[in-house]
């Protein structure tokens, strides 16, 4: 080899583990909102620059927007990427539903991100009611993706339900602060290892959501942190190199932290450790 040639990265690096929601495969582990972005034209140059494969609508804010919601959608469809409906705005279970419905017939799509808020400051979501649009939407057939808090008590009742996604808050919706819980990640991480985990709300930075694929999550759902950047293409970008990073990170192993000091090279630091007596090769001091 040329001395002076740079070394390189292999090339023979594993594919990364493929992700599947309800049997179905997708190429990207960024869930990408589409709200709060400065124009339409933004918005769908940040979706191809993250690479996403699934974007979140709402169905109700579509409604609102009249005749140029079709318009929206037809943006949404040139971007080949698929549609998941959410429930926002719902404060009662049988406003979920409802919703649901109304996506699916509108939308073509048994899909749904379940949102039941609990509280308007926080947007804590209501977990009575969040179980029980869960069930009844598992039961109409729905395949159902719930917006959820970290508690473990949740889990259970919406894996009951019959959910086969988990969607943990970060942090309350737009507050950017990151994993305020990540022990409890972790012990939902342990309890279903099998279980698409996805971090919904509360991821600011790259760095957070490269945390989130590190811990084990298999997915980040982002909006407002790429939507209110300064620059939401270049955004959406940071956030897709952090997040292969923090996936490939997890796959190739991470070492367990230790409170004790150990050594990367054992004989470093120790002066002459080759040296005996009578020098080189003798049996040391």
């Amino acid at each position: 080899m040329n001395q002076t040639e740079p070394l390189r990265p292999s090339s023979q690096a594993p594919a990364p583990q493929p992700l599947t929601f309800y049997g179905e495969t997708i190429a990207s582990r960024i869930l990408l909102g589409t709200a709060l972005y400065p124009s339409p034209h933004i918005m769908s140059e940040a979706v191809r620059a993250s690479g996403a494969g699934i974007v979140t609508v709402s169905l109700r804010r579509e409604q609102a927007r009249g005749r140029t919601g079709q318009r929206f959608l037809d943006l949404i469809r040139a971007l080949s990427v698929r549609l998941l409906p959410n429930t926002a705005g719902c404060r009662t279970a049988r406003e979920a539903v409802t919703t649901a419905e109304m996506a699916r017939e509108l939308l073509d799509t048994d899909w749904i991100k379940l949102e039941v808020i609990a509280n308007d400051d926080t947007l804590q979501p209501d977990v009575f009611g969040l179980a029980e649009a869960a069930e009844e939407l598992v039961k109409r057939g729905f395949k159902v993706f719930p917006y959820m808090t970290e508690d473990l008590s949740v889990a259970d009742r919406l894996i009951a339900a019959g959910c086969r996604v988990l969607m943990p808050w970060g942090s309350p919706i737009g507050t950017g602060r990151g994993l305020a819980n990540p022990q409890a990640i972790k012990t939902l991480r342990a309890y279903y290892p099998d279980v698409p985990i996805v971090i919904d709300a509360g991821i600011g930075a790259p760095s957070h959501a490269a945390q989130a694929l590190e811990m084990g999550c298999d997915a980040v759902l982002l909006n407002t942190a790429v939507a209110r950047a300064q620059d939401p293409v270049r955004m959406a970008a940071a956030f897709a190199a952090a997040i292969d990073a923090g996936r490939s990170a997890y796959e190739a192993g991470l070492i367990q932290p230790s409170d004790r000091a150990q050594p990367s090279t054992p004989v470093a630091g120790t002066p002459f450790f080759d040296l005996g007596p009578d020098g080189p090769g003798s049996k040391p001091l």
